[in-house]
């Protein structure tokens, strides 16, 4: 189960607890062996959550290695070029302000790329970053609210 889930659950126990008679405060009766089952389960879907975030980072260092290897691709194929294009004098200085101009394509090529992939693996990582600490915070609010209806008891 995930951890949106399982809050989802917590809230849902207290929302159908019975209240405490004679209680100003809406105090509820819960069992607390229901509660901690559900904070148990929390525990260990955390670490799971916690592995796709690391895949989201591995997932990044191959996209920008992809990109590396595409724009290194590129550059080797517009030496090439220039190399095959060079023979006379005019011939040569028109094939190298053509392979410059090729050249130049290649490396803001490779750099778009880089940046792409930088930008969607940066997004993804803000998405996992939100959904977890989202998460952390609501269980640390159910654990206060089960701490505090527990003390009141």
């Amino acid at each position: 189960m995930r951890v949106d889930d399982l809050i989802l659950e917590l809230q849902d126990m207290v929302n159908d607890a019975k209240p405490m008679p004679l209680s100003r405060d809406k105090k509820v009766l819960i069992s607390s062996d229901r509660i901690l089952d559900v904070l148990d389960e929390m525990e260990d879907t955390l670490p799971s959550e916690i592995r796709q975030a690391k895949n989201i980072v591995a997932d990044r260092e191959q996209i920008l290695a992809e990109a590396k290897r595409s724009g290194e691709d590129i550059i080797r194929q517009a030496e090439e070029r220039r190399k095959i294009m060079v023979s006379e004098s005019e011939i040569v200085r028109a094939a190298e302000a053509q392979a410059r101009e090729i050249l130049g394509n290649a490396k803001k090529k490779a750099q778009e790329m880089h940046r792409a992939a930088n930008a969607y693996v940066d997004d993804l990582m803000k998405k996992t970053e939100d959904s977890i600490g989202a998460s952390l915070q609501e269980i640390r609010q159910a654990r206060q609210s089960f701490k505090a209806s527990k003390k009141q008891s």
